[in-house]
């Protein structure tokens, strides 16, 4: 039988902070042997409060870093980013180019009270994917919108329980609950960061649906059938970069992935 080589080019990842490391760790989960580039623009953070022309000239320019690179396909890991610009981008790209959204239908396929909380940026609940997404939804299920500014700054500074964090959870996730919401789809890929945290708001029994892993399998699939994964013996390569690169953004990476983990130095000929 015919063997394809391993492809060992690398995936793209990018983020308009630190947050699209919850699909990067998926991503390393499912595929170990993939070299992944990851890159969060750190100093533009967050997209989720911009225009639709600004989102797309960003995500353009992440794009373009990343494919400085060997590239096979690319992982939007900003539910912002894909709700305004993921079409265009898979319109200009000669590569898979998956994004990542709400997981409001398998939220509404968990629920068991039939009401579920939407926690997002303004901008991902103002999209028209996030208004067809509940437009397909069962019927019968409730969905309550919850934008949450704020959230992705105290993940973006590290601050999982502190004072200021736990205030604006109990802001956002209480009033969920009393509506008697059982089920939360985190709609931002920074808020898994704070899962414990939301839990401890939420009270026993909520059930909280990550995205994360549903994008991994998609793009395991679009890899595997054109013969595109890394079945190489080698260590995987994992190269992070910011548009901010400095002492506090690698203690936040150190935090968010492993204690080793180390920010590449971007020069002003590379930066976004």
């Amino acid at each position: 039988m015919d063997k394809r080589a391993p492809d060992n080019r690398s995936i793209g990842v990018f983020d308009s902070g630190m947050g699209g490391l919850t699909a990067v760790r998926r991503l390393h989960a499912l595929m170990p042997k993939e070299n992944i580039i990851y890159f969060g623009d750190t100093s533009r953070v967050p997209y989720g409060t911009r225009g639709r022309d600004t989102i797309v000239k960003y995500a353009r320019q992440d794009v373009a870093f990343l494919r400085q690179f060997d590239l096979k396909a690319i992982v939007i890991a900003c539910n912002t980013a894909t709700a305004v610009c993921a079409e265009s981008l898979r319109a200009e790209l000669s590569m898979p180019v998956v994004g990542i959204e709400p997981a409001v239908l398998p939220g509404a396929r968990t629920t068991r009270t039939g009401i579920i909380g939407v926690m997002a940026t303004t901008k991902t609940l103002a999209s028209a994917k996030y208004r067809h997404l509940k437009s397909i939804a069962p019927k019968e299920v409730r969905i309550i919108d919850c934008p949450c500014p704020g959230l992705m700054d105290c993940v973006e500074a590290g601050e999982f329980r502190t004072p200021h964090t736990m205030a604006l959870l109990r802001e956002y996730v209480e009033p969920l609950v009393e509506a008697g919401a059982d089920t939360l789809v985190l709609g931002c890929t920074h808020y898994p960061f704070l899962s414990d945290a939301i839990r401890l708001t939420a009270g026993p029994g909520i059930r909280l649906i990550d995205p994360a892993p549903a994008v991994a399998r998609q793009l395991k699939r679009r890899l595997d059938e054109p013969g595109l994964l890394n079945d190489t013996k080698k260590a995987p390569a994992r190269i992070f970069c910011t548009t901010d690169a400095n002492e506090a953004r690698e203690r936040i990476l150190r935090l968010l992935w492993t204690d080793n983990a180390v920010l590449q130095k971007l020069d002003g000929s590379v930066r976004p």
